[in-house]
């Protein structure tokens, strides 16, 4: 699996590879650390 910046990936401000929502429902679990873009809602919580 190769993956596409801009689509799967963006590099933020800082230098840090996030992963977008697409790549990560693509992925089909979700890994609980509260990713950015979680498309599965974990962590929704604490942002509010």
């Amino acid at each position: 699996m190769s993956l596409v910046e801009g689509e799967d990936y963006y590099i933020n401000e800082q230098g840090l590879y996030v992963f977008t929502a697409k790549f990560l429902k693509d992925r089909g679990f979700c890994c609980e650390n509260g990713c950015k873009h979680c498309p599965y809602g974990f962590g929704k919580d604490e942002e509010e």
